[in-house]
């Protein structure tokens, strides 16, 4: 099967969709199909057999925020110019869309009579709010018409997460759709350009101490202001931990180095900046507690699934973004303030019983429900569904 597949991100770049569309590209050349990758200019090349990636011409648009933004909207009609140009070279069989994509997917599906596979990271009227892009009551509404649309005439709709599968089915669409957990272990698709954890981090003195880890972006729905402001009650029960803050754009770390400076924490904080996936999965093995702080947002974070697999205990907010994953039997849950993640931090590091129990149920869940051959399989029903209409 020739699958089309456009992606307005910059691919590829250590976050969250761009991960996503990297599983897809590895599921889909596993299970033989060929795909044609439409994409920014930004971004590194990942090699697949039978995938070719094609780039929008360049921009002088280096880098691309998490999120709504208006650098996106000239690198989106250059993205669907270079799309509709390779469709007309080539004969496809399934044009398979990303997050706004979706909506150039209602007029090219047509204009080529092929079926659509709308692949939904999140609802994109609900990013304008959550990001604050804009008030205006039009382009809601307008967003919200196109979303619909665009599940409408898809022939078959992928869903990330329970809560974004929710939302779908409640809208009443008559379209097939499935929810594929981004469960792929995409450190194993990279090589550690970073090297060894011990020339990230001061491997001596770090010897005999408790290390609590954070790795992911620096966003603001992270609550990472949550977290450090949580760490100077946890240091105080327990002088021996140390955060490992593993992640950030370089500003973004300065900003939170200086808020640790302010509390007095710096010796009990060490910030590594961005690092590769190997890396970053190698801090997971490395750490004693794993932490998911976040404060907003519906989508679960992609560690989640990796932090079930490792054995290691999960201190995280008790919100939608983690309880459609996890419940208080695979991970300590705390309200989304810095006295309650103070408390469920320490209470991992006191209880040895209780710690011992959830990550053996975590490990437990994660290979029932989350492993590549379930989502292997999930993604190759569902192709033949589309491709059988």
């Amino acid at each position: 099967m020739k699958i089309v597949m456009i992606a307005p991100q910059p691919f590829f770049q250590p976050r969250g969709t761009p991960f996503s569309v990297l599983g897809r590209l590895k599921a889909l050349s596993d299970l033989g199909h060929s795909v044609d990758l439409v994409t920014y200019h930004v971004g590194e090349d990942r090699q697949f057999p039978n995938v070719q990636i094609y780039r929008i011409p360049k921009l002088p648009i280096r880098k691309v925020k998490v999120g709504p933004s208006l650098a996106k909207i000239p690198m989106d009609v250059s993205l669907v110019l270079k799309a509709f140009s390779l469709m007309r070279r080539n004969k496809y069989d399934v044009l398979h869309t990303h997050e706004e994509a979706g909506f150039m997917g209602i007029v090219l599906k047509k204009y080529f009579k092929i079926p659509h596979i709308y692949d939904m990271h999140s609802s994109l009227p609900q990013q304008l709010h959550n990001f604050s892009f804009t008030h205006s009551n039009a382009i809601h509404k307008t967003f919200e018409w196109l979303e619909k649309k665009t599940l409408e005439n898809a022939e078959g709709v992928i869903t990330i997460c329970p809560e974004l599968y929710t939302y779908v089915e409640s809208l009443g669409i008559r379209t097939y759709h499935t929810l594929i957990e981004n469960v792929v272990d995409y450190a194993s698709l990279f090589e550690n350009t970073n090297g060894e954890i011990k020339t990230v981090v001061p491997w001596d003195q770090l010897k005999g101490r408790v290390k609590v880890l954070y790795s992911g972006t620096f966003e603001p729905y992270q609550g990472l202001d949550l977290l450090v402001e949580s760490a100077a009650q946890v240091i105080r029960r327990h002088p021996e931990v140390v955060y490992l803050m593993v992640g950030g754009k370089p500003e973004q770390v300065e900003q939170y180095k200086n808020k640790v400076q302010k509390l007095g924490l710096s010796n009990h904080f060490y910030f590594t900046g961005m690092v590769s996936p190997v890396t970053a999965e190698k801090f997971v093995d490395y750490s004693d507690v794993l932490l998911s702080p976040r404060t907003h947002g519906n989508n679960t974070p992609l560690k989640i699934y990796s932090y079930l697999r490792s054995g290691k205990p999960i201190v995280a907010t008790n919100l939608i973004t983690h309880t459609q994953v996890m419940d208080e039997s695979v991970a300590v849950l705390t309200h989304a303030t810095p006295d309650d993640f103070a408390r469920g931090t320490a209470l991992v590091l006191e209880n040895t019983a209780l710690t011992r129990k959830i990550t053996q149920n975590a490990r437990r869940l994660a290979e029932q429900k989350y492993t590549y051959s379930v989502y292997l399989n999930k993604l190759k029903t569902l192709y033949e569904h589309v491709v059988g209409n």
